[in-house]
């Protein structure tokens, strides 16, 4: 199991961590890696990986935009469903997952974040994730994502372009 910590913008989060005494004591058991998006921590279990995001909780809110689990290979969860999964029970993952987001990388920075389908692929998403150079799934809860359902035509909608330039009286 691995943790994927992707950094905020600005910050080199392998550097940030080792520059204090206190994470460094927090890490001495792990090895973490030096990712282009952030910092990749190999751990025995979901209970360590969540016990250790608990230690470094503040840390995490101060510089990582995201903490990913690895749930099995190229598939990764949010920590809400990873909290879900270990602390609640609530939930059992598996295949298909129905709430999913997929991440596009460019340059090791986080470019686009999509909503998936329920029964859609990555590549159903390349044309959305054009000019990224990795993408991942990361499967999450239900209150994580968004229902933004079917584009509603302007004409649908009530906003034909032009139409509020003249109103009728």
């Amino acid at each position: 199991m691995n943790i994927l910590l992707i950094q905020r913008e600005g910050t080199d989060l392998h550097h940030t961590l080792f520059a204090s005494e206190t994470s460094r004591l927090a890490l001495r058991f792990y090895h973490p890696k030096k990712m282009p998006c952030g910092v990749k921590i190999s751990v025995a279990s979901l209970g360590s990986a969540l016990s250790l995001t608990s230690e470094m909780r503040w840390y995490l809110r101060r510089y990582v935009r995201e903490t990913l689990f690895e749930i099995e290979q190229g598939t990764f969860c949010t920590q809400a469903l990873a909290q879900d999964i270990y602390y609640e029970r609530t939930v059992i993952p598996g295949k298909p997952w129905v709430f999913r987001r997929i991440y596009g990388f460019s340059l090791g920075k986080l470019a686009r974040q999509l909503v998936m389908s329920p029964g859609s692929t990555a590549p159903d998403y390349a044309a959305d994730l054009a000019g990224t150079d990795t993408t991942i799934e990361v499967w999450c809860t239900e209150d994580e994502v968004e229902d933004i359902g079917e584009p509603i035509p302007l004409e649908d909608a009530g906003e034909i372009p032009g139409a509020g330039d003249n109103p009728e009286p």
